[in-house]
């Protein structure tokens, strides 16, 4: 029997289905931007806890059919994470979610989600047992977990493309004043982070997971079909990183949709994304980050899986 993960977040709402093997089965993103105005409004917008469900019954049809027709019969865990934990009116949303799905979402902390995409991310890659840290840049907020041998330390910070585009990046293209103001607002708060955690700063190596990260890559390799091998474990150097910010954040829209690599479903809030990623490169000084196409999906389906097996 597989196992099933979905992940509710405030650009995209994700799947994945495993086999009991760990082998993927089912992978899907869908950008249903649950998040939008949530930084200013403090709670989901009709139309965007609309176009959620609606994603939900698709895939709650899709974890049937692999269930044999019964959804129920295939162990799932939600998750729901930054939108859901800042919105005042969750609680209709998450009725709605239990209308299609059978069970409402559990609301995760940001070290939750740290732990999570932490966990996922390392699969399938060598992490420095002197130091590393998996960053997670998602809409509304950027998760950090340090690790060695194993991991040591969680920090969530509330910044992520789809809050800083909504915060700072007001013309099209973004100027450069409102650039340099939400990559600030990224360094303040790591200096936050450094502060209170000192082992962040001194990590060896960085690895990046989910939507901003991956599609930079996508557009630095230039992938007209994207392909998840090819973008796990790219050593996405940060000379490379600043020629991919620079060329998105001076283009405006209608030019930045046509980059191999770039769904057009991002376009508007990437370079938002990317003020997080420069941000903290340049904080940290670090020469490149190590991108994994695993994330907070992999995690939970490993516990899922774990806990099936017992």
């Amino acid at each position: 029997m597989p196992v099933a993960a979905i992940d509710i977040g405030t650009n995209s709402t994700n799947l994945l289905v495993v086999g009991d093997d760990g082998s993927t089965m089912q992978r899907i993103v869908e950008v249903t931007r649950l998040g939008a105005g949530v930084d200013r409004t403090g709670s989901l917008a009709p139309d965007a806890i609309d176009r959620t469900v609606a994603c939900l019954g698709r895939y709650a049809a899709i974890i049937a059919d692999l269930g044999a027709g019964d959804a129920g019969r295939v162990p799932l865990r939600v998750s729901a994470s930054s939108a859901c934990r800042d919105a005042t009116n969750r609680d209709r949303f998450f009725e709605r979610v239990v209308e299609v799905l059978g069970r409402p979402p559990q609301l995760i902390s940001g070290d939750d989600e740290a732990r999570l995409a932490y966990r996922g991310a390392v699969s399938g890659l060598r992490p420095d047992p002197m130091g590393h840290v998996v960053i997670d840049i998602g809409g509304g907020s950027t998760e950090f977990a340090y690790g060695d041998v194993e991991l040591r330390h969680t920090h969530s910070i509330d910044v992520g493309a789809v809050r800083l585009t909504e915060r700072h990046l007001e013309h099209d293209p973004p100027r450069p004043e409102e650039l340099l103001n939400a990559i600030g607002d990224v360094q303040d708060l790591f200096d936050d982070m450094v502060r209170s955690i000192p082992a962040m700063a001194g990590a060896r190596q960085l690895i990046g997971v989910a939507g901003t990260i991956v599609t930079a890559a996508a557009v630095e390799i230039g992938m007209t079909n994207f392909e998840s091998a090819r973008v796990h474990g790219f050593r996405f150097e940060r000379g490379a990183v600043e020629d991919v910010f620079r060329t998105l954040a001076t283009e405006p829209l209608a030019d930045r949709v046509h980059n191999p690599g770039l769904p057009r479903e991002r376009a508007d809030v990437i370079v938002g994304g990317l003020c997080v990623l420069v941000g903290l490169l340049r904080r940290w000084d670090a020469d490149e980050i190590v991108v994994s196409s695993r994330n907070i999906l992999d995690g939970m389906c490993a516990e899922l899986l774990e806990e099936s097996a017992r």
